[in-house]
């Protein structure tokens, strides 16, 4: 056996362990009974320190240091440079912080849970701050010298910086402050009304779900309080949710959560359990979910197919096909991230996005976050937030410490526009197809150009091959403009 015979040997348990970790946090939050949280807790804290201390081996280190990158081939390098990366970022943060992190996150997620049913930002502040100052400590061990935001950040889009993303989305605003304001100068459509079954609701999901790609052979669906997709290789789950009076938030998370599981399902099976064997970043991860559900599952072209099934599954929406689109497509003021309509979205993000890096930064303090997140909010959205389940403890992010997470679904709106190009060069008659309901060549391009590479190339470099250019803004915004100006006669 060679040293990089060893390493990789090494690495594939590390990433079994790793599937074992993910499949507690699925089981936390879909099937857990609710006196068990203490117990995961500890659990989970466990099984953390054996992994932080395999990626702090430094049997590792060694491993590395023996190897010779230019006798290995393109994934091989590929491999080091991700376990070198790892390792280094491991080996800055002590054992203790990183399981004393993976006990607090899971005692922050059940007191979050509980402050959102009960509209009590009070009730989670003081879990919260724990949280920040050890988010803080971690990314101030990463950055040794730099930021420790930007730290953080490295975790979820390599190689990309807040400065990078400040650019970018202040190229954004403008465009979509100005589109939002003009359709809200317009009427809005009707929107679905009426009163939709549970059972019809999940069936549509499981239809969705397989028409979009994802092989229910190597996953399944169940519910969640907030959707998510868990796993990789062939074992990759995803989670919806319903509600009576809104059969879109079920059709759609569901698509989204697909888009997210079915990048996982195609990475080519001799990647598993390695450092490729997994999506790149949370920034091109969301352009597979924007993807799916927006610029595919939210065209015109699908909705019509989409209309007839779910005419099929509840009878007379009392609205026909374009009506449907357009209710689909509703713009409004709302108060929910992922309930929001495509203009507004990104707003959402740039807030949250704003926040934490004050909140990392210490320029502000948890105490003071709901009233900063309030005025933000009635600032960026005209209106004043009227609970806390609105506004501030909306999302399970910081209660996970998911910090730098946020604005990866601004940029992987970003990718997924740029991808559009490219799939409608690749695919001439993809809205012949779409009108079909049959989205085999829209996700079999994306599967070949995106999906397969899981971390082979550098989240640019997955977006610059796909697309033949390097990513920018501007497709993202004109797709917006386009769209969203025939809807509304802009």
């Amino acid at each position: 056996m060679t040293a990089f015979d060893d390493l990789m040997r090494f690495e594939r348990d590390t990433g079994a362990l790793a599937q074992i970790a993910g499949r507690l946090g699925w089981d936390q939050e879909t099937m857990m009974p609710g006196g068990a949280g203490e117990q995961r807790s500890e659990e989970m804290a466990a099984l953390e320190g054996v992994l932080h201390a395999r990626r702090t081996d430094p049997r590792v280190g060694d491993w590395l240091a023996a190897v010779d990158p230019a006798t290995l081939d393109e994934e091989g390098r590929a491999q080091i440079r991700h376990i070198r990366r790892s390792f280094e970022r491991a080996s800055r943060v002590p054992g203790a912080l990183a399981a004393d992190l993976a006990r607090l996150t899971s005692r922050a997620h059940r007191i979050w849970a509980e402050a959102r049913a009960d509209d009590n930002f009070a009730a989670f502040a003081p879990v919260l701050a724990e949280v920040v100052a050890l988010k803080r400590a971690e990314g101030q061990a990463l950055a040794q010298g730099g930021t420790a935001y930007d730290a953080l950040l490295d975790d979820y889009e390599p190689g990309t910086t807040a400065a990078d993303l400040a650019q970018m989305f202040g190229a954004l605003r403008p465009r979509l402050v100005a589109l939002r304001q003009a359709i809200l100068d317009r009427p809005a459509p009707r929107p679905l009304e009426g009163t939709f079954d549970e059972a019809a609701q999940l069936r549509l999901s499981q239809l969705l779900a397989e028409t979009f790609g994802y092989d229910m052979t190597r996953g399944r669906i169940d519910k969640a309080v907030h959707p998510f997709s868990s796993g990789s290789g062939d074992d990759v789950r995803i989670t919806t949710r319903t509600s009576p009076l809104d059969p879109f938030n079920c059709a759609y998370s569901t698509i989204h959560e697909v888009g997210h599981a079915a990048y996982e399902q195609a990475i080519r099976p001799g990647y598993r359990f390695t450092p490729l064997g997994q999506g790149v970043s949370m920034g091109v991860h969301e352009s597979q979910s924007r993807i799916y559900e927006n610029q595919l599952g939210r065209s015109r072209a699908f909705c019509g197919w989409l209309h007839g099934r779910m005419t099929e599954g509840f009878g007379d929406l009392g609205l026909d096909a374009e009506a449907f689109y357009a209710a689909v497509n509703r713009v409004q003021n709302n108060y929910i991230r992922t309930e929001s309509d495509e203009v507004q979205y990104n707003l959402h993000v740039l807030l949250r996005f704003d926040l934490e890096q004050a909140l990392i930064a210490g320029d502000l303090d948890v105490v003071d976050l709901e009233e900063a997140w309030n005025a933000r909010f009635a600032a960026d959205f005209g209106f004043a937030v009227d609970r806390p389940s609105n506004g501030v403890l909306q999302d399970v992010h910081w209660s996970a410490g998911l910090f730098g997470y946020f604005p990866t679904y601004t940029l992987g709106n970003v990718y997924a526009g740029c991808l559009l190009q490219a799939l409608r060069q690749a695919v001439p008659d993809l809205e012949t197809q779409l009108v079909q309901g049959d989205l085999r060549a829209a996700t079999g391009w994306l599967r070949e150009a995106v999906q397969q590479h899981g971390g082979l190339y550098t989240p640019r470099e997955v977006i610059t091959r796909a697309c033949g250019a390097a990513p920018t803004e501007a497709p993202l915004l004109d797709y917006l403009e386009e769209k969203f100006g025939r809807l509304y006669g802009l």
